[in-house]
């Protein structure tokens, strides 16, 4: 998601605790949040898959293969 996007969910925010939304605007701003959420969660999968763990024994598991780099739905 690029920060013209965030900036617009942002404008969208202020604007219906000043005087409202439409109903063209309400829609936008939903599916803008939907696009943010999933992109932060896209993101945060991405870093759990590169994470890895030394066990007590000395030996390396990578959390992404165990847990099968599990794609969001």
């Amino acid at each position: 998601m690029n920060q013209e996007k965030i900036d617009r969910i942002n404008v969208l925010y202020h604007k219906s605790k000043s005087v409202g939304l439409d109903e063209k605007e309400l829609a936008e701003q939903a599916a803008l949040r939907k696009e943010y959420i999933a992109s932060i969660r896209n993101s945060l999968r991405g870093n759990l898959n590169n994470i890895s763990v030394q066990e007590k024994d000395g030996t390396i598991t990578d959390l992404g293969k165990k847990y099968g780099n599990a794609k969001e739905k």
